[in-house]
């Protein structure tokens, strides 16, 4: 089901979403990126939308789904940010792609094509008069968490858009860390990331790791923890295992060389043939997999995850 071409979302406010279509790419790694190298195209769906009141141009957040597409908390965050003044873009990954879920599977499709996705909404989104160009932000949860991180770090995003805008901020909601850029430089982008300390499915070690090299590149990053939570945490659904869901949160990170290479964690060496499945196999193999991982909400934990998300784009997005 391709859920944001077969229905029209609407808020309370009254504002309906206005269907684009949005011209991304299916890359088999981050090197072909960096490479130039020509990837078939695919055309995912998106909804964008803008206040009704307020002056324009409107900064704008785009919202990324997970591993399980769209989901209701998606669409709550969009319209949340949208009522305090916020144009909002809500993509759906799967639809175009066939992909129902990838919590199974990730390898489906790459990681870098979900980092091509939110740089190809920048693009197209960039071009509405109605928007602020150089106030665009990307929210991704999970999957899109690990996309919005990739599409902010300056290595692919001056090969995947060389002339588009660059994201002034990101949120990343428990994002996985398992690719790191060596040059994890992500130059003005502010970014925050929201992840409790009970995940099953990320590591927040990983990830703190990840935001500290960013750091030490002089970039703009904070890491706020939520205890008790887990993944998802969000949702505002109670807590779930997903019994088929494939998750190696103490796999070994896999780094990215310059020219987009993953380099294996065993030789050392970099190469560009390797691509999402190869390593990840590798983690299963070595013994990290696992099946069945949980998700979802305890007590106040929604909110809390909306009030934090609430300040950072209010402030992030603010008229300098």
């Amino acid at each position: 089901m391709r859920q944001l071409r077969d229905q029209t979302l609407s808020f309370e406010n009254g504002v309906k979403g206005e269907h684009l279509t949005v011209v991304s790419a299916n890359p088999r790694n981050y090197h072909a990126v960096l490479a130039g190298t020509e990837t078939p195209s695919v055309e995912i769906d998106a909804q964008l939308f803008v206040p009704d009141e307020g002056d324009t141009p409107f900064p704008v957040v785009i919202v990324v789904p997970g591993s399980l597409g769209v989901a209701p908390s998606h669409i709550r965050h969009a319209e949340t940010l949208n009522k305090l003044g916020i144009a909002t873009a809500l993509i759906d990954p799967f639809g175009a792609r066939n992909v129902a879920s990838t919590v199974a599977n990730q390898a489906q499709y790459s990681f870098a094509a979900s980092a091509y996705d939110v740089l190809a909404a920048v693009r197209t989104i960039a071009g509405d008069p109605r928007i602020d160009a150089d106030r665009i932000g990307a929210q991704g949860h999970s999957r899109g968490g690990s996309a919005v991180l990739t599409a902010a770090t300056s290595r692919f995003a001056d090969a995947a858009s060389a002339d588009g805008p660059r994201l002034h901020g990101i949120l990343a909601a428990y994002p996985w860390s398992g690719h790191q850029f060596i040059d994890p430089t992500i130059g003005k982008t502010e970014a925050l990331v929201l992840m409790g300390d009970r995940d099953e499915w990320c590591s927040l070690q990983q990830v703190q790791g990840h935001l500290q090299a960013i750091r030490l590149t002089g970039g703009n990053v904070r890491l706020q923890v939520f205890a008790g939570a887990g993944h998802s945490f969000d949702r505002g659904t109670e807590v779930e295992t997903i019994a088929d869901a494939s998750v190696a949160p103490g796999a070994p990170t896999t780094y990215v060389a310059d020219d987009g290479a993953f380099i294996h964690p065993v030789t050392g060496k970099s190469d560009a043939d390797l691509d999402d499945r190869a390593t990840m196999l590798y983690g299963i193999k070595a013994g990290y997999g696992r099946r069945g991982a949980a998700i979802g909400s305890n007590p106040g934990e929604a909110a809390r995850f909306d009030e934090a998300m609430v300040s950072f784009w209010t402030r992030v997005m603010a008229r300098s």
